[in-house]
């Protein structure tokens, strides 16, 4: 289980998320910034500190949003 970054961070980039994870699985794309889905330890720490609340459990997706998973799959990939 991973956390996925949605399109908020876009327009924010706050990148409070990077400082604070444990992991250090949050890189900044071009566009936003991404989780790591392999590296992810599912703590949560960077959902509490997302300004814009961008950052939803895997699991918790809408149909609408699942590309985001998709898109952190290929940022890594």
């Amino acid at each position: 289980m991973a956390y996925v970054i949605l399109e908020p961070c876009g327009s924010e980039k706050a990148a409070e998320c990077v400082s604070i994870c444990p992991v250090d699985c949050i890189e900044e794309g071009p566009e936003q910034f991404f989780i790591d889905p392999n590296i992810c330890i599912d703590c949560g720490a960077c959902v509490a500190t997302c300004p814009v609340s961008a950052i939803v459990d895997e699991h918790d997706l809408s149909p609408e949003q699942e590309g985001q998973l998709e898109k952190a799959e290929e940022f890594f990939g």
